[in-house]
């Protein structure tokens, strides 16, 4: 109750997130082109780098304005910020219902897409950064709160593998989303790929990100854009729905064994240089 109570009067705070809010809005969308591409600049985007800006935690004379105890306070705000734009994805997957079943099996099996995460960070993180168990953590998923849960219940947050799950979460929170949305908008206006598969990609299991992104592609295509917020918002729900247990069933037993099989690939490369060396 305090800490509610001390959010609720943390005035710096609130101010700062106007302020902040006002000038994005001001500024608007700017859009870059960028070879076949362009990259579109949200506020979301303006946002972020101010907030950063007065961070005191990364910029220190920024104490002037707000402590790191009432910056800290915002945290648990960023959760009820997000659940408006969730509960707008309710209201347009129901009228879109049609449409989401008229793209077919590539709803259901698109969370199988997750998988590549996997498959390519797990051999960079193991055989080019030369890391361990943490390896396992990092790479199995996108280390949102579900899978550091089933981290945390299968290892334990403070061993190799909670570190590693721990630390991806905390760079996925300050520049996951700043990232996918620059990603959306210049991928949405290559025409490489289907605007609504790219709309399903959003849905990755952060509500965060997935308003992020498919906020981000509706800026590009506004022609589209309830479509793209209801594919999204699905997509968000699946991933929720069965991330889960494609990670504790799928995801975890694969990253333990890649980690076996490139550890130990690690372990021959290097004894070999070390016999190459001593001949």
């Amino acid at each position: 109750m305090n800490s509610l109570s001390g959010q609720l009067t943390n005035w710096r705070l609130h101010l700062l997130v106007v302020l902040i809010s006002v000038l994005a809005e001001l500024i608007g969308i700017i859009k870059i082109p960028l070879g076949i591409g362009s990259i579109v600049l949200l506020p979301l985007f303006y946002a972020f780098i101010m907030g950063l800006l007065v961070n005191p935690n990364i910029i220190k004379k920024a104490k002037a304005l707000i402590s790191n105890e009432k910056a800290a306070m915002a945290t648990p705000v960023i959760l009820i910020s997000v659940l408006p734009f969730i509960a707008k994805f309710g209201t347009l997957i129901g009228p879109a219902f049609e449409k989401i079943l008229a793209v077919g099996p590539a709803m259901i099996l698109q969370e199988l897409g997750n998988l590549g995460t996997l498959l390519i960070a797990m051999p960079v993180a193991i055989l080019l950064l030369r890391m361990g168990r943490e390896s396992i953590g990092a790479c199995f998923s996108i280390a949102r709160e579900p899978n550091i849960a089933l981290i945390s219940d299968r290892y334990g947050l403070k061993n190799p593998e909670g570190i590693g799950v721990m630390g991806v979460y905390v760079m996925g929170t300050m520049f996951g989303t700043l990232f996918f949305a620059l990603l959306a908008s210049f991928l949405a206006t290559t025409g490489l790929f289907d605007i609504r598969a790219l709309a399903m990609a959003c849905g990755v299991g952060s509500g965060s990100m997935t308003a992020a992104c498919s906020g981000a592609l509706a800026s590009s295509v506004p022609a589209m854009k309830d479509e793209i917020l209801a594919l999204a918002g699905a997509s968000n729900l699946l991933t929720n729905a069965t991330g889960l247990y494609l990670g504790l069933f799928v995801a975890l037993p694969l990253a333990e064994k890649l980690y076996v099989l490139l550890s130990k690939e690690t372990t021959t490369a290097a004894l070999q240089q070390r016999s190459s060396g001593n001949v």
